[in-house]
């Protein structure tokens, strides 16, 4: 195992280097010149140079990317072209916030899901699962923009029961948040369900699950012990993969809630051009998925002794 981890660690070097200079390139040499961006087109060319030194834009592509590397290692993406404050002050602020706002409702969610789904698949073709699968599949054809319009709209605007926007640290947040983690569980509850309900029935098909049944085994049994271990590998895939999206946070609730999480800082750096918060959060993001696939590989040997990691 421990072999197995360092060598998955090893494979992910070469990754965040080949992100780190794509992302380098893509800033510097394709898109638009933030010096100019933050200027605009009148301004002096000694203005010009002296920004761009400034911002390190003067030195050689080898040089950028060699500062780049060490800021990625240091946490130290500089400051925002725009507000001169510190990036990473402003990612870990707006992690926090974006945390607060997904990881209840996703993990929350994630068990009344599946809990849902195993009801669900253990009454197959029954009127429980036509009518459950219509209802979610009439939720997800509702945009999300529709849910956040209504909610905010209903709940907020003509009850009055939540704020409709704002936000606080420490438990002060929980008001704020508690339309947005309904909104969040109900947008969730029907993606998750059918797909959670799509790896439970694949599994009663397999051999083991008659095998069961053959040794006298009840239905609950083989569904709630069997099936349900055998099932957890996509499951685990699912939920370990979307880990980095929590910190990404949800964009149109950050936005619409004005909650500053990162989501919220991501859209803001790129509506006004501000290059160091749109390369600093893509390369996060990059290393968050390239670690949570990692993490993903090693719960596999818990969940599924078939699975040989030192092979």
């Amino acid at each position: 195992m421990i072999n197995y981890i360092i060598r998955r660690v090893l494979q992910t070097i070469p990754i965040i280097l080949g992100v780190a200079f794509i992302v380098l390139v893509l800033f510097t040499r394709v898109g638009e010149d933030p010096v100019r961006m933050k200027l605009g087109n009148h301004a002096t060319p000694e203005a010009i140079e002296e920004l761009r030194a400034k911002w390190d834009l003067d030195k050689p592509l080898g040089t950028q990317y060699l500062i780049f590397l060490k800021q990625i290692a240091t946490f130290d993406y500089g400051e925002s072209f725009n507000s001169g404050e510190q990036l990473s002050e402003m990612f870990a602020n707006g992690a926090y916030a974006s945390l607060l706002l997904t990881v209840p409702p996703f993990f929350g969610g994630i068990l009344i899901n599946l809990s849902i789904a195993v009801l669900i698949a253990f009454y197959r073709g029954s009127w429980i699962d036509r009518y459950s699968t219509a209802l979610f599949v009439a939720g997800m054809s509702i945009s999300y923009m529709v849910y956040i319009m209504f909610f905010q709209y209903f709940f907020a605007y003509e009850l009055g029961w939540f704020p409709i926007n704002g936000f606080e640290s420490g438990l002060g947040a929980i008001p704020y948040l508690i339309l947005p983690w309904i909104i969040t569980l109900i947008v969730n509850a029907g993606p998750q369900i059918r797909l959670f309900r799509t790896v439970f029935l694949d599994e009663t098909k397999a051999d083991y699950v008659r095998t069961a049944f053959a040794k006298g085994c009840s239905p609950p049994r083989v569904m709630f012990v069997h099936i349900m271990r055998n099932a957890m590998i996509p499951i685990l895939t699912y939920t370990v993969i979307e880990i980095p999206n929590l910190i990404l946070g949800a964009f149109l609730i950050e936005r619409f809630f004005s909650i500053p999480g990162t989501g919220d800082i991501l859209i803001s750096g790129i509506n006004n051009g501000d290059f160091p918060i749109i390369k600093g959060l893509t390369v996060l993001i990059a290393i968050s998925f390239t670690i949570c696939n990692m993490i993903t590989d090693i719960l596999y040997a818990y969940v599924d002794p078939r699975v040989q990691l030192e092979g």
